[in-house]
């Protein structure tokens, strides 16, 4: 996959789509989901031009990389998710549904999720 400058996600960092900020640093933004699934449903995107995981685990700085992964975890508790639970779900690529073709993560939280996914049947 290429990166798209245009992607919604790219147009959101740069100012040009409002969104509902909930976490802003130096790596990342989050914002609530704007067809939310859940109770709480919000957005992590890197600020970095990053399709997806593996994308982002092959080419982003160390500092980059850790800085992602402590602002979720600072975003989960900033919701006040962490006591009852949460899921953080990324969707890589086309089998997986991937929409927007920026990485993010969504952290899901609220109620009770359910199973992870369908059983696999032969």
């Amino acid at each position: 996959m290429t990166y798209d400058p245009e992607n919604i996600f790219a147009k959101i960092l740069r100012g040009e789509i409002p969104n509902n900020t909930v976490y802003e640093d130096d790596w990342v933004l989050a914002f609530h989901d704007i067809q939310p699934q859940a109770p709480v449903h919000v957005l992590v995107i890197p600020k970095g031009a990053y399709v997806s995981m593996d994308d982002f685990s092959a080419n982003a700085s160390s500092d980059e990389i850790a800085g992602y992964f402590r602002a979720v975890g600072t975003v989960a508790r900033q919701l006040g998710v962490e006591a009852d639970g949460y899921r953080m779900l990324s969707n890589i690529g086309d089998n997986a549904h991937q929409e927007v073709k920026h990485l993010h993560v969504h952290i899901f939280a609220g109620r009770d999720l359910g199973g992870m996914i369908k059983r696999f049947r032969d």
